[in-house]
Formats: C-alpha cells, structure tokens, sequence
C-alpha cells in the first residue's frame, strides 16, 4: 500500500521505515530540511536500538523516501499518518498547533481519490473530529481559490475518512514493539477505513516479521474514536499510576524495615496484578508519562471532573525525586561543598532522551544545594551539556566520574553499569556510598567492593 507519513520524530520515523520493511511504499515528509537531507543518505536523526538497519534496507529496496514536500506525500499517500509532536503546555494540556497545521496542510492539497487519515499523535480526547473538521477548511480554502481561477479543482469533492491509531512504543523498544505489539488500537465510525487500516497491519497482525512467529495473532481492536484516543491516555496513566503506587510502598518500606524488592516480588506474582512496572525508584519522566498524564487530568477538568488519583500519582512522582537527596544527606549530613557523581543521565536506558528525566531534578536540587555534580551516560557526550546542563561536568567514563565524588547515584539503568569495575571507583571516591535509585545494582558486590550501599525501599 502507499504510505504518507508526516512527522519524523520517535513514533514518525519508527513508523515510516518498519511499515517501508514489511514491502509498503512509503513518503516520509518532514519541514525539517537537514533533518530531511540525514535522512535521505541513510542515517537515522534520532538514537533508537535496530533503527538504522531497518531504514538503510528500505532505501536499498527504494520502499522509503523523504521529503519536505507535503503536497507529493498527500498525493503519494493511500493512508496518511499525522505523527507530529503534542507537547505538553505548562498547564498540563497538549500543544496541538502542530497537528492544526498538518490538518489543514492535508485539506488544502488534499484531489480527487479516497484517502484514510490516522492520527498517529496522541492528541485530546475528540481530536478525531477536530481533525475532520481542519481538513475540511483546508480542502474549503484550496476550492475557493480554484474557484476563483475556473480550475477543475473547484468541482471535487473531498473523499476521506479518519482513523485514531494510537502508538505505544517504548523509547529504546520501538522497533520491536513495532513488529512485537501487545495489540492494535483502530478507532473510526468507517468501516472502509477500518477495512484499508486492517490490510496495512495485515502483515504485523499475523507475526510475519516477529521475533517469535509461532504466538497467537496480535490483538486488534476496534473502536469508535474518542474510545481509541482515550485508550492511549488510559494505558499510560495506568502504567505512571503503578509506578508511583510501588514508590509510595517503598517509602513505607523504608521506615518500618521491609524490603521493596521482595514485597514487589510477592504481589506481582498475582496475576490480577502482574510483575511490570512494580520496580520502586527515582520515579517516572520521558516524553509521555509526564505529558499524558497531565493531558488527562485536564481533560477531566474541562468536563467537570478532578482525577484525585491522577493528581496523587504525580505528586508522589515529583516528591519521589527529593528521595534521592534526603538519602544522600543522611549519607553525607551536608551536601554544600561535597562532589556528587550520577551514573546515567537519560530517562531510561537505550535512549538518548532527556525529557523530563529524573537526572535533570537532581542536578538542579544538587546544585542548588551547593554540592558539584558530575555525570557519566553511555549515550551523552560533552556536547549534550548544552540541554539545560550548565551545572553539570560530563565524564567520558565511569573512572574518571569515581574521581573524587563523595557519593554516586545510579539514575540510569543502563545494562553497562552491572558490569562496572566497582572496586576501582571507590578507591578513587572521597566517600565510597552510592544510592542505588533504581535497586538496579547488585548490592552484595556493592558492599564487597568497599561501597555504601543505599537503595529505595530496601
């Protein structure tokens, strides 16, 4: 089938090149000329695990192309995706101008053929017919003007139907989360839409391309719009709402003497409530916990309802970060003059992502605090210090990030930090304790390596 997709940020780009490898062809428009250029020689703009091998193959195959150009995506495009970035406003609700702009893009380019249009950014509850609608002024402003010059243009009728068709990838797992999905989520009032939408998948729905092609077929399921689009909100405000549930318990853990990670062991093995996302820590950031979240807090606010457990999920999130320092002081007592090193910088591993990461609360309380703070990230290099990180010295390596703290801080569960040389970082710390924020570390290797060992919960 033929693809358009707008937007080549995480999800746009993810998208556009594994829909290119299972044999679709595929317009990938983007305003972004140098963005556009990187790509059109075969390198990815984003870091993200399996990327650039997917999409050097389908420029080999000539299944992808980019472009700045959205007029030849729409006319390219059977099924066009809106994969633009919704980002949060500093009162919770999501910055839609990029997603108006799209829309009415498409309208006013939009001839004569049927065409499906997918929301593919998450955007408010409703936004399927506000889309409609900016399509339609869009296509209304492009007639006007062939009107006006007696082009044939004038006589079309827009033929077009739109789909909500939330994205769950994980930053780090998107490329296998794309061929590996849990489910499908296809929200339209069309069924000839659903019906275009169910073909394009047909090959991910029947494990064609994934990792274990004996599992049952991926679950599809359809919907109305806003039920889709409120699908994706529900999902990870659930996920943020066990975290911070699991980082409450922590907290009374450490004060009455029980063990986090042992009681998340015991109640995760009940299967009404599962082992995922019950692994207390510094807390939750990124892109899409923090932002849909707030999105949907305000959404129940501009109906006449306040989400209390929403709220109290983020209030335990926030606070969760000020753990890390009240452990550090009662390591320390006094963290003005003292060197503090954090071993990771990104809001998860496998991602050079910084949005809303927790490392970015602890440089900023650190240092507020009068203590130096230094960081070592696998993925950060001395050029990242620009994202904020003034008051940050980005080691090249984990000795050098040793030399002469008086704490670490694992923030970042990187796979590369199991396997430090431990033993050497603390003969080259001032203060040989480190506060485990993830209860990442293997504590007992910790300890015999001359460390302090503080962990959440445990």
């Amino acid at each position: 089938m033929k693809v358009c997709v707008i937007g080549t940020g995480y999800v746009g780009l993810v998208t556009g090149a594994c829909l290119a490898h299972i044999g679709h062809s595929v317009i990938c428009v983007d305003n972004n000329e140098e963005k556009v250029r990187l790509m059109q020689q075969g390198q990815s703009p984003i870091y993200e695990p399996g990327l650039p091998e997917i999409l050097q193959t389908a420029i080999q195959n000539q299944t992808i192309e980019f472009t700045t150009d959205l007029a030849a995506g729409v006319a390219h495009g059977e099924i066009l995706f809106i994969a633009v970035g919704t980002p949060a406003l500093p009162n919770g609700e999501s910055d839609t101008r990029y997603v108006e702009a799209v829309a009415r893009g498409i309208g006013s380019h939009l001839n004569s053929g049927y065409k499906v249009i997918v929301n593919k950014s998450t955007v408010p509850i409703g936004s399927g017919d506000w889309v409609r609608m900016l399509i339609l002024d869009g296509f209304a402003d492009r007639k006007k003007i062939a009107a006006e010059q007696s082009d044939a243009m004038a006589a079309v009728e827009a033929q077009f139907d739109v789909v909500s068709n939330p994205e769950f990838l994980r930053e780090g797992s998107a490329v296998y989360d794309t061929f590996n999905p849990d489910r499908i989520v296809l929200g339209s009032n069309s069924s000839k839409a659903i019906e275009q939408m169910q073909s394009l998948y047909a090959p991910i729905v029947q494990r064609k391309h994934a990792e274990n092609q004996s599992l049952p077929l991926v679950p599809v399921v359809v919907t109305d719009l806003s039920s889709a689009e409120m699908v994706k909100y529900a999902s990870n405000a659930f996920l943020a709402t066990k975290i911070s549930f699991i980082n409450e318990v922590a907290n009374i853990c450490d004060r009455v003497g029980a063990n986090v990670v042992e009681v998340a062991k015991g109640i995760g093995l009940d299967s009404r409530i599962g082992t995922k996302f019950l692994n207390a820590g510094i807390g939750w950031g990124g892109s899409c916990f923090p932002k849909d979240v707030s999105a949907l807090i305000h959404t129940a606010s501009d109906y006449g309802y306040t989400a209390e457990l929403l709220k109290a999920a983020v209030s335990v999130n926030e606070h969760q970060r000020t753990i890390v320092l009240e452990k550090l002081q009662n390591a320390l007592k006094v963290l003005k003059g003292k060197t503090v090193g954090l071993l990771g910088l990104t809001f998860k591993p496998d991602t050079d992502d910084m949005r809303d990461a927790p490392a970015l609360t602890l440089v900023e309380q650190l240092t507020r605090l009068g203590a130096r703070v230094k960081a070592y990230d696998p993925l950060v290099a001395q050029n990242g210090v620009g994202q904020g990180l003034s008051n940050l010295i980005v080691e090249m390596d984990a000795g050098h990030l040793a030399d002469g703290c008086d704490a670490l801080v694992l923030v970042t569960e990187w796979a590369q930090f199991l396997s430090l040389d431990y033993g050497m970082m603390a003969q080259r710390m001032e203060n040989p304790v480190i506060v485990d924020a993830r209860n990442f570390l293997d504590k007992a290797k910790l300890q015999q390596a001359g460390f302090q060992y503080v962990g959440i919960g445990r």
